[in-house]
């Protein structure tokens, strides 16, 4: 703690047995694992099940051996500390052996969702320059399409067939057949098969881990600016923030918990509230590769009764329409932790009801690895509040036109953070690491207020980014493609509510004179290049956009417009 960091009024808050602290001896997340290793080699650490009862098991004893292996592949490939490997995978075995391989030998994991293609695809690639990519083989063809030749990096290739018992493995390529992926890898495309990887004998080199300095992950994110970066994770900032996490959950049963994960790992939040958050504390992991849907969820939980569930309110909301017979099955989610949007207090209490379980509310950023406040458990939860910053974790509200003012308690101005969950800096962009870090804290870019016992709330985000079910949607991408459309002359794109998903996307559009186009063609030619879920829900059809007198478009306006349709507008 600086001499000039304000005062912790929250502390007097704090559960018993959280400290205002973490302790100082910490370790990195690979040396964490492996000592749940040592003290739980027995218990199922990880369970793969592409449907409920179509699984694979591994102990931890299991994994950590498999995890050497492909460190073992990755090092014999030539992949040496620092080198970027870029994750282009759902959840799958193959993602939690490549990370905890590439964290074991220093390389930088490059977070990418599956999910992206095209535009979303090469942003990140170009930018990190991965030396390896390990991903799938009905990714693979998206894959080719935005990598170059010339400069092409090592492939490693899976196949979920691998991923299933034998008896399992005819079924699954007719699967991804249905689901319109072709499981073939693509022509043209050399590759390792990641099967190799898991069959790599050798020794793993020891290699020490600066946590201050050496970058664990590159999350990319819009940041403030809604220009894709990545955010420089730390070894230290993982192994802080999945301590701080652990330490919060005063109820969590080191070596006896399930915890099934819905939400992604290439999300920062299920890399830390769900991967990490289970191994590196004894629990068995569950999980699957699937977009999640309440009967879904309902079937995982009924086989595999998770006594812990991090997901995100879109979970909880439609977990709680289940009919009732269904609803009952819930019993024995002890422990429910949302994240990535707000929750709404009515869910909560709702889900409540149903399951008997505590439904806690966290918050965080890519920037921040990502938690920096969590509710308190039961009763002393404040409902609108994202709660209280966790250990070694301190909040100010600062002028949001003059940071280096500070905003009196209970006014609402721009929320700042600092702790040792707060990021390195953003690859390669010095001039925007300085716009929001100074002194080690960071400028979230949301706009709040912390009242006199410590509890921040969020009102508003400085930044116009759009939450689509926990989702980042930045206005600008979605509107860089509109403009790509011959018969678009200026586009806007905002978040509208939405009563399953949070936010949906809604394009307000001003066509070229004499040029004619549809919604649903503007419709698909976002879903064409970007993730669906960036894919206007909404179109509306405008004479023009209001602007400020500098010519700036006022968002505000439009969102007071999407309530009221004008004539022009086409759903």
């Amino acid at each position: 703690m600086a001499a000039t960091d304000p005062p912790r009024p929250w502390l007097r808050l704090y559960p018993p047995g959280v400290p205002a602290d973490l302790p100082a001896d910490r370790l990195p997340v690979p040396e964490m694992f492996r000592q749940a290793v040592e003290r739980w080699p027995a218990r199922d650490a990880l369970v793969f099940a592409l449907r409920p009862g179509l699984e694979r098991r591994w102990t931890y004893q299991e994994l950590w051996d498999d995890v050497s292996h492909v460190a073992a592949g990755f090092h014999a490939a030539g992949l040496r500390k620092g080198d970027r490997l870029a994750l282009y995978l759902p959840n799958c075995p193959e993602y939690v052996l490549s990370y905890y391989a590439a964290l074991r030998l220093g390389l930088v994991v490059v977070q990418i969702a599956p999910l992206y293609i095209h535009l979303d695809l090469r942003t990140p690639l170009e930018d990190s320059r991965p030396k390896g990519i390990v991903t799938l083989d009905f990714l693979s063809h998206g894959l080719k399409e935005v990598l170059d030749s010339a400069a092409r990096p090592l492939i490693f290739l899976g196949r979920l067939r691998e991923d299933v018992p034998w008896w399992a493995r005819p079924f699954v390529n007719r699967g991804l057949r249905r689901q319109k992926h072709n499981p073939s890898p693509a022509t043209g495309l050399p590759y390792v098969p990641f099967a190799r990887l898991r069959r790599t004998e050798g020794t793993v080199p020891e290699v020490p881990l600066d946590l201050a300095e050496d970058v664990a992950v590159l999350q990319y994110t819009g940041g403030t600016t809604g220009t894709p970066k990545g955010a420089m994770l730390t070894h230290g900032n993982l192994a802080a923030n999945a301590r701080q996490i652990r330490l919060w959950l005063t109820d969590y049963r080191d070596g006896e918990e399930v915890l099934l994960s819905m939400i992604p790992f290439f999300h920062v939040y299920g890399m830390t509230a769900a991967l990490n958050a289970a191994l590196l504390f004894g629990a068995t992991l569950v999980t699957q590769p699937s977009a999640p849907t309440a009967e879904l969820i309902f079937q995982y939980v009924r086989r595999y009764r998770p006594t812990i569930f991090p997901g995100v309110p879109t979970f909880y909301a439609d977990l709680i329409h289940l009919p009732p017979a269904q609803q009952a099955e819930l019993k024995g989610m002890r422990l429910c932790v949302s994240g990535s949007a707000p929750l709404p207090g009515a869910v909560a209490q709702q889900f409540h009801a149903i399951t008997g379980g505590i439904v806690v509310e966290g918050y965080g950023l890519s920037e921040t690895s990502p938690v920096t406040h969590v509710n308190l458990l039961g009763d002393g939860a404040r409902v609108g509040s994202v709660g209280l910053p966790v250990s070694s974790t301190w909040v100010k509200v600062v002028d949001p036109e003059d940071p280096s003012k500070g905003m009196p308690c209970g006014v609402d101005g721009e929320i700042a953070v600092k702790g040792p969950q707060v990021m390195k800096g953003y690859y390669q962009r010095p001039e925007e690491t300085r716009a929001c870090m100074s002194d080690g804290w960071f400028l979230t870019g949301d706009l709040g207020h912390v009242d006199e016992e410590g509890f921040t709330y969020i009102v508003d985000r400085k930044k116009d980014l759009v939450l689509v079910g926990g989702f980042n949607v930045y206005p600008r991408e979605v509107e860089e493609v509109l403009y790509t459309h011959p018969a678009v002359a200026e586009a806007a794109v905002i978040g509208i509510p939405d009563p399953r998903l949070g936010e949906v996307v809604k394009a307000f559009v001003v066509r070229k004179p004499g040029c004619a186009v549809s919604s649903e063609e503007l419709i698909a030619l976002v879903r064409g290049r970007l993730a669906h879920f960036k894919a206007p829900r909404e179109v509306a059809f405008v004479p023009s956009l209001p602007r400020t007198l500098v010519g700036k478009v006022l968002k505000r306006s439009l969102r007071g417009a999407a309530s009221s349709p004008t004539p022009d507008e086409v759903a």
